[in-house]
């Protein structure tokens, strides 16, 4: 018979036996913090503006918060390879918490574009069925909620192992589709959208490496880091060259510029590279036969 969780065991700051958990508490306090800080931002402003985000301050709010449903959606992804690579067991307890900020963020991202609609539900319905950036939007949001309404211990054992964790492969699908609609707001400069698709193929690159066996070593990771940053390139290119004509060789040199800013490839490069040194590093100095943080030494036998 299964056991019904007690409120201590509920609450998002505690571990499953219901004790307080000062990592978890952490983590929640860090992912209010965007929100706060919007709110903050929209309770303040000057004589010239009513808040300090600006003469259109929902359009502001729509963008900032839209923003981190990506950051936090890539979190999320980041979470297995860091937990191998750092050998952090411990942020397997925080990685539903972090899908469900996601989730939070996008629906705040959604009311926020309705309420600059004044409301009007046909309009907004209409205006995704027409505008294609607008519909893979909502098709990411509709994921998302899937999978946090899927999130639960009680949804694992009625779907059971094999096939929740497939429904909860989407957010492979959820992911890109989120940079896609990034893409296509962000109009002219999408030097934010290719970082973020810079940092998708590497936590993606890391995934299929993974399978193969190669978990860790500092050849296959920065090979990945490499391969991602190239990728970056290409997708940048190719992105530049479609949206607005612009050549090839155009944004290959921008590359090769330094004198005006870091292009978003090199950034994912030296991000690769980070963690690659990193992992050595904690390999290095990690004790032969020590258990992973987080986790329970192995008994013996």
């Amino acid at each position: 018979m299964a056991q019904t969780k007690t409120f201590s065991q509920k609450v998002p700051w505690n571990d499953r036996a219901g004790k307080f958990a000062p990592f978890k508490a952490t983590v929640l306090v860090l992912l209010t913090l965007p929100a706060l800080w919007l709110l903050y931002r929209t309770l303040t402003g000057g004589p010239a503006e009513p808040t300090a985000l600006g003469p259109r301050p929902y359009i502001a709010a729509i963008h900032f918060v839209g923003d981190w449903t990506i950051y936090l959606l890539l979190i999320t992804l980041a979470v297995t390879p860091a937990r191998r690579l750092f050998d952090w067991s411990k942020l397997i307890q925080v990685r539903r918490m972090i899908g469900l900020a996601a989730l939070a963020y996008i629906l705040l991202h959604f009311v926020l574009y309705i309420s600059d609609s004044k409301f009007d539900l046909i309009f907004v319905a209409t205006e995704i069925v027409k505008r294609i950036y607008l519909l893979i939007g909502f098709v990411a949001l509709l994921g998302l909620v899937a999978l946090g309404v899927t999130s639960t211990d009680g949804w694992v054992k009625r779907l059971g192992g094999v096939r929740w964790n497939r429904l909860h492969k989407l957010i492979y699908i959820i992911t890109p589709l989120a940079i896609l609609h990034y893409y296509m707001q962000s109009k002219i400069d999408v030097s934010q959208p290719v970082l973020m698709s810079g940092f998708f193929f590497w936590l993606m690159g890391y995934r299929i490496m993974a399978k193969r066996g190669y978990k860790e070593g500092f050849v296959p990771l920065a090979l990945l880091s490499v391969a991602a940053a190239l990728l970056t390139v290409v997708v940048e290119a190719a992105w530049y060259g479609i949206a607005t004509g612009v050549s090839v060789d155009r944004v290959l040199m921008a590359n090769l510029d330094f004198s005006f800013q870091i292009r978003p490839a090199w950034w994912v490069l030296f991000a690769g590279f980070a963690v690659t040194v990193l992992s050595e590093i904690r390999k290095r100095l990690k004790p032969a036969g020590a258990p992973a943080r987080g986790a329970p030494a192995s008994r013996p036998g």
